[in-house]
């Protein structure tokens, strides 16, 4: 079997993906991984000259937005009178950096 991916690149992908892999489990990892990644070589075998790509489903649609229309909208008050705490005509919300008074 050929080794598609080494140790150093299993802990790298790891690392950059977060997952904790410990030294012990990084052999079996990069075992299970170039096995994978070898089951998938059959289909690097097949001929594919003048085949279509597959379909997609958003197709030919260039811009399935609608418009932006503008319409009715809330008064600030209106906005605000749900608010759990308003100051100075805007909603007061906790900080999250520190040093605010909320």
């Amino acid at each position: 079997m050929a080794s598609h991916v080494t140790e150093r690149d299993v802990r790298r992908i790891a690392e950059y993906t977060r997952i904790g892999l410990t030294d012990d489990e990084l052999p079996q990892m990069t075992e299970d991984l170039n096995n994978i990644i070898e089951s998938l070589k059959p289909i690097t075998e097949y001929d594919l000259e003048g085949v279509e790509p597959p379909f997609h489903p958003i197709g030919d649609l260039s811009n399935v937005m609608r418009d932006d229309v503008e319409g009715t909208s809330f008064t600030q008050e209106e906005a605000l009178a749900n608010a759990p705490a308003v100051q100075d005509g805007s909603f007061l919300i906790p900080s999250i950096l520190g040093g605010g008074d909320a």
